[in-house]
């Protein structure tokens, strides 16, 4: 309890010498919440790991559970997807203000709720730790999938704002509640992140004002994060990056990130991937040395396609990083976009997952989605992240923006001004007016005579295939 003079680093050691913390002096509401983080800053002090050993959940817990599907029948409680919103948000703190292992609900949980009902959530992680970057936080925020998966009876799908998580009823019979999902995130990240995560704080939210709040805060992180590579494109790099983190739902499936095409679950960039190769040399996202390019305007290189058939098991063999119409990347279930062809019209069709609306193609998304997913290559047909959109390298070999001739308004509403910046680069400032949406257009027959009446440039453009 007596004052100390402390000696801290001089750039020689990694760790400090002498720390003075008298406990009375400590902030607390006991003696038993003050000796906690007396602990606590022993550990950062001397730069102890930690290590949960076993995952602290009522369910089994394993990768053999990863890819699980929750059936409607089966499902006791959902959150995102369709009826509700769910979203996950990850940020660096200060050592000092992430208390480690600290799970907290706020909010009510699930039991009230009926059973196959649905409800709002919002998961927000602040970690700490002395090898820590900001640039890192897209990576281990993405790993959330990953991890949630690993329970039996949990299906974890999408990520960013568009997360959609099932608990099943069998889960929530055993007593699996809101607090153990914290309580994965926060073993799994010390297990397999201890080299640069020290602490983990895990805050789960069903209370509308807090969700609300903090959805707004994580926007602004996923907007100043995709904003990153503005100045970066596919010709300046020699190396693009592969992405196998959802191969546990589609086995055959491999995302290629460019500079220029970012992941169709749009949480990781080419600096993301990047960045998750620094932290882990043999994860889920390698270097593809591009080797020769064999069509420039297309999207062929024979480094790109080499890795696409090693990693597809040999079910894809050729991959165009531009075309829609030939050889397309393949998709898992998480995309946040579809693109899809409208033969009739001459162009394309991209829908949001937050859509939930009839389009021209006589399908919902959750139907079209079923066409998509799965690791299957199919022209015509692509998930795409939504920022994709406003690529230079969106479908380029195939006409480019100026091919979408109808677009979920969501899309238009949230991405108003960026997609304007797009139109204006395309040389029509007008153009995001001329291309049609659910509030107007259901059928191929509208969408012809809407194209007719604005005069959309896809009319004008020689044909698609």
């Amino acid at each position: 309890d007596t004052v100390i003079p402390e000696i801290l680093p001089t750039g020689i050691t990694t760790y400090e010498h002498v720390v003075s913390m008298p406990f009375n002096e400590i902030e607390g509401k006991d003696d038993l919440e003050r000796a906690e983080r007396l602990v606590q800053k022993c550990i950062e002090v001397r730069g102890v790991k930690i290590k949960v050993t076993k995952v602290p959940v009522p369910v089994p817990y394993g990768s053999a559970f990863e890819g699980e599907v929750v059936r409607r029948a089966d499902m006791r409680i959902e959150f995102g997807g369709k009826y509700s919103r769910a979203f996950e948000y990850l940020h660096m703190a200060p050592l000092n203000e992430v208390v480690d292992g600290r799970v907290e609900v706020v909010g009510p949980g699930f039991e009230e709720v009926p059973e196959q009902g649905h409800m709002d959530l919002g998961i927000v992680v602040k970690v700490a730790g002395r090898g820590m970057q900001e640039d890192f936080e897209p990576v281990l925020e993405r790993q959330i999938h990953y991890f949630i998966n690993g329970a039996s009876g949990v299906q974890h799908i999408g990520q960013r704002d568009i997360a959609w998580i099932r608990i099943s009823k069998a889960a929530a019979e055993k007593g699996f509640n809101l607090e153990h999902l914290g309580k994965i995130l926060h073993a799994r990240f010390h297990a397999d992140f201890g080299a640069i995560v020290d602490k983990v704080e895990v805050t789960i939210f069903t209370d509308p004002d807090r969700i609300a709040e903090w959805l707004q805060e994580a926007r602004k992180a996923y907007d100043r994060r995709n904003k990153r590579l503005a100045d970066l494109t596919d010709e300046s790099v020699n190396e693009f990056y592969s992405c196998t983190l959802c191969q546990s739902f589609a086995p055959n499936h491999v995302c290629v990130i460019s500079p220029q095409r970012l992941g169709l679950c749009g949480a990781y960039n080419w600096l993301d991937c990047k960045a998750s190769y620094n932290i882990n040399p043999t994860g889920p996202n390698q270097p593809i040395k591009l080797g020769t390019c064999i069509d420039p305007v297309k999207g062929y290189w024979t480094g790109i396609n080499e890795y696409a058939r090693i990693a597809s098991h040999g079910t894809v063999e050729e991959v165009s990083m531009y075309s829609i119409m030939e050889n397309p990347m393949t998709a898992c279930g998480c995309f946040e976009c579809i693109v899809m062809l409208v033969p009739e019209a001459n162009g394309v069709m991209v829908v949001s997952r937050e859509d939930s609306s009839m389009t021209p193609a006589g399908m919902t998304f959750s139907t079209l989605a079923g066409m998509v997913g799965g690791g299957i290559q199919t022209p015509g047909v692509m998930g795409v992240g939504k920022y994709y959109l406003l690529s230079p390298k969106f479908i380029s070999a195939d006409g480019g923006f100026k091919r979408v001739v109808w677009m979920s308004s969501i899309l238009k509403e949230t991405m108003a001004e960026e997609l304007k910046a797009v139109a204006t680069r395309e040389g029509d400032p007008e153009l995001i007016s001329r291309i049609a949406d659910e509030r107007y257009v259901v059928t191929v027959e509208e969408l012809l005579a809407w194209l007719e009446e604005h005069n959309h440039p896809a009319l004008a453009m020689p044909p698609i295939f």
